[in-house]
């Protein structure tokens, strides 16, 4: 069990980053859902205790992560938003130095258990080609490789598929749909679609705060009969945006825009909007466009 509780991180500034976070997770996949700059890969590198938090605690199988960072990174796997290689090792050498580096031995030696994961994340094709070669998917699954090794109790991906295709993204899906079968992991993302394929769980982050801890089955169900869909011209989106909560906005043939609104239950939509099932990436946009919580204001 990873358990976080009253995290806060402040940057000299001063920056709040983080602001009170309490979570806890158990196996499985948890996706940690928010815009660029919410704070996500903050708490991440906190988890991973490459960072220490301004107040709060971490705690993973009941081993302070604050106190002993040390200890948890000896049972953690990490794939950090950037990741360098060195262009003119091949995978296999590569992956080799980075088990080195990790300490990881296998049974047989570091080049039989760098086989065996560049299979298990299916490079072993590649295995003899330079990494400077490398798509940004087959560079992802190369870091993935080293983060598994050594079966980590843990592991966090941050922002993992961001810019890669969808064939490699979903490729990604069924590495890390595999391993949270018996393990903790974490998946920071502002990709909705993400959480959407891999997550039983997710957490909604806006400016350091956890908006939302829920399912996305359930995120979804809260927006049932809250949703409409409409069109509106291109002159008057700006007029129609400050009088609704409008999720999306796509510009149809340059002069119209389909747009999706969320609006309290019972209320009546603009003339011309119908009712439309919702999506989880209504619910999350519903959950961060909302007015933030004024601090100290009235019940």
């Amino acid at each position: 069990m990873l358990s976080i509780c009253d995290l806060l991180k402040i940057y000299p500034g001063p920056v709040t980053a983080l602001k009170s976070v309490n979570l806890e997770v158990s196996n499985g996949l948890l996706g940690l859902l928010g815009p660029n700059g919410a704070g996500k890969s903050t708490l991440m590198s906190i988890v991973a205790g490459l960072l220490q938090p301004t107040a709060g605690s971490i705690s993973l199988d009941g081993v302070d992560i604050v106190a002993n960072p040390a200890a948890v990174r000896r049972t953690l796997g990490y794939l950090p938003q950037e990741f360098g290689f060195y262009p003119e090792l091949t995978g296999r050498k590569m992956l080799e130095l980075m088990l080195k580096l990790k300490g990881v031995q296998g049974p047989h030696g570091t080049r039989k258990l760098a086989e065996d994961l560049l299979e298990r994340v299916n490079l072993a094709h590649a295995a003899n080609r330079k990494v400077g070669g490398y798509s940004g998917g087959m560079r992802q699954r190369l870091g993935l490789a080293q983060a598994v090794a050594g079966s980590p109790r843990m592991i966090i991906v941050d922002e993992p598929t961001a810019g890669l295709d969808p064939e490699e993204r979903h490729r990604f899906y069924r590495l890390l749909a595999e391993l949270g079968k018996d393990r903790i992991v974490l998946l920071s993302t502002h990709i909705v679609e993400d959480v959407a394929t891999l997550c039983p769980r997710m957490a909604i982050i806006r400016n350091g705060t956890v908006l939302a801890d829920t399912t996305p089955t359930s995120a979804r169900a809260g927006m049932d009969g809250r949703v409409f869909e409409g069109f509106v011209p291109d002159e008057e989106l700006s007029g129609f945006a400050e009088s609704h909560r409008m999720l999306s906005a796509i510009l149809v043939e340059g002069v119209t825009n389909r747009v999706r609104i969320s609006m309290a239950p019972a209320a009546s939509p603009p003339a011309g909007f119908r009712s439309v099932s919702a999506t989880l990436e209504d619910a999350y946009l519903d959950i961060i466009r909302a007015p933030m919580p004024v601090v100290g204001a009235a019940a």
